[in-house]
């Protein structure tokens, strides 16, 4: 009695948990703690050697490395393949509207701008309630039904003869196309652990920006060698093999695509029934639980935490802040009457494929910050977003004020540099998947949400903002996506500050509680789910809600009361 004792330890827990001990000040160490970045766990370990970060899965144990391999060989090719196609049918609107289409359907006002708003519509409408059917159906099915309807609709735009039905088909294309980014982004999240998750969700991501970069190699080749080929001009050939190449993919989806590692799911054909456990225990080791009942108390979790409407945010303005592409534009424009530059004109090749070394330096950028996020940075996602936003704000900047027509080299340049800073999408996505571990519906509908009413600003900002008749210039636009750099840059601080309290608010409350020594007064004990700045009542079943915070706090809150329990017990 009297006596100190050796001070009680938590043992590591999730990503984002730490050992707290009773000796030590919680608030010096949760200062440090001023990030959601995982730290080094037994599940989520840094990389031991140069392969390491390379690849993950080489440092994995056997059993868990075949099962990562059938999973990337599936669910990434299929996904990525499909993003790919995706983003082919969603581009090849401008590739076609400069190769043509603009003087066959008499497109000489806003209605590429409007064409393009109508498929966002349709792309808004369908992401959350598509999002939150993955938590019910089996993605086996919910995905490739979407990819053939897409492809059907593609197809019949070859077709179409006035803006009224393109618009009514675009508006499919966008309807179909709408669950699969979101739902690819859950997908990613319910296989993959923080050090594996950031670079897929690049790859994935990224293989849509292949898509944009081929689809202009694409429609250059078919006005080649189709146009007049049977009567269709060269940008109708264009929808046609976007539709040919999308619509089988999608039907072997129902043969490959798997189901989700849930308990009490069904076993996916192509893993054993020791994957199948192995890939439901890698989710719980890092708190990402299966799906749970709707119930009045989870919706009011859902709509009281911050996460439902900061992390969203997150991602619209990252969405919404990048320039447009105008380079084709650009180049179009030295073709008008009078010559902006006399003796200085392109071609419809030179139209379509100058302006893709962009996209290629944008996807070797992205590339290795996926690879940073994940490897030497330890899963920390905002320092990529911080560093997005300055470049972005850097380019946006000197668009806007370089002169269009005496420096065409200097600009063209700058226009290749352009998106150099536009890589942290995927990153922020992987971001939400790791903070809402501990609800599925939640982490599904936040993902959806974030990339839907990115749409929603994206579907009336550019007919204000973006407009077809403002470019190549364009100066509404490039204020517009400099204001909304500095802003996110501003919110990311935010969500870091608020992700810091929540940690620091758990770890005073472990550090009072491990910090009473046996033999002190059992009343003197604090209860562990006391708030700060309020007295605590003793009733326990009266004080359990210590707020909306992530699984992994939840997890330490929970081993805090089994100490105290602990501390009582010995006091007694």
């Amino acid at each position: 009695m009297g006596s100190k004792v050796t001070p009680l330890s938590l043992s590591p827990g999730p990503p984002g948990t730490h050992r707290v001990d009773s000796d030590s000040d919680p608030d010096p160490e949760a200062a440090r703690d001023h990030d959601s970045t995982p730290r080094p766990t037994a599940t989520n370990p840094p990389p031991k050697t140069w392969k390491g970060y390379i690849w993950d899965t080489w440092e994995l144990p056997r059993d868990e490395r075949r099962l990562l391999f059938k999973v990337d060989a599936f669910v990434l090719t299929f996904a990525s393949i499909g993003y790919f196609l995706k983003n082919i049918d969603q581009t090849n609107i401008t590739n076609a509207f400069l190769s043509g289409m603009k003087e066959d359907l008499g497109m000489f006002g806003n209605e590429l701008v409007t064409s393009t708003s109508v498929w966002t519509v349709g792309y808004v409408v369908g992401q959350i309630p598509a999002n939150l059917l993955l938590t019910r159906v089996s993605p086996r099915w919910v995905i490739p039904s979407l990819e053939v309807g897409w492809g059907i609709a593609t197809i019949c735009t070859s077709r179409v003869t006035s803006t009224g039905g393109l618009y009514a088909l675009r508006f499919l294309v966008g309807l179909f196309e709408s669950g699969f980014y979101p739902g690819i982004q859950y997908m990613l999240g319910s296989w993959y652990t923080p050090r594996e998750i950031g670079k897929r969700a690049m790859i994935f991501w990224l293989s849509g920006a292949a898509g944009q970069l081929f689809s202009g190699f694409m429609q250059a080749a078919a006005y080649t060698n189709l146009h007049g080929v049977h009567g269709y001009a060269g940008w109708r050939w264009l929808f046609i093999i976007d539709g040919i190449l999308t619509v089988p993919l999608a039907v072997a989806g129902y043969f490959f695509f798997p189901n989700l590692p849930q308990a009490g799911e069904k076993k996916t054909w192509w893993i054993t029934e020791e994957q199948h456990v192995l890939s439901i225990k890698r989710m719980q080791d890092i708190g990402r639980v299966g799906k749970q009942a709707w119930t009045r108390d989870k919706l009011r979790r859902i709509l009281l935490s911050w996460h439902t409407y900061l992390l969203p945010l997150v991602y619209v303005i990252w969405n919404n802040g990048g320039p447009q592409p105008a380079m084709g534009y650009w180049l179009k424009s030295f073709n008008s009457t009078p010559a902006p530059v006399p003796g200085t004109h392109y071609t419809i090749a030179e139209i379509n494929n100058l302006p893709l070394p962009t996209t290629g330096v944008f996807i070797t950028m992205a590339l290795i910050w996926g690879w940073l996020s994940d490897g030497p940075c330890r899963g920390a996602r905002w320092p990529f977003i911080y560093a997005g936003a300055v470049l972005t704000l850097i380019f946006s900047i000197l668009m806007w004020k370089m002169p269009l027509y005496t420096n065409i080299k200097g600009r063209m340049i700058v226009y290749w540099l352009s998106q150099i800073g536009l890589g942290p999408g995927p990153l922020i996505m992987s971001w939400i998947n790791e903070i809402c571990s501990d609800d599925t519906e939640k982490r599904a509908l936040l993902l959806a949400a974030a990339n839907d009413f990115a749409y929603v600003v994206q579907a009336v900002a550019p007919n204000f903002v973006w407009k077809t008749t403002d470019f190549p210039a364009a100066p509404k636009g490039y204020k517009w996506a400099i204001v909304l750099q500095v802003l996110l840059i501003l919110l990311t601080a935010t969500v870091q500050l608020l992700l810091w309290r929540d940690k620091r608010r758990e770890k005073r409350m472990a550090g009072l509680v491990l910090a009473s020594p046996i033999g002190s007064n059992v009343s003197q004990v604090p209860s562990w789910t006391e708030e700060p700045g309020k007295k605590d009542t003793g009733d326990t079943e009266k004080t359990e809600d210590i707020g909306d915070t992530d699984w992994a706090g939840r997890q330490h809150a929970k081993a805090v009361e089994q100490a105290a329990v602990r501390l009582t017990v010995g006091c007694a």
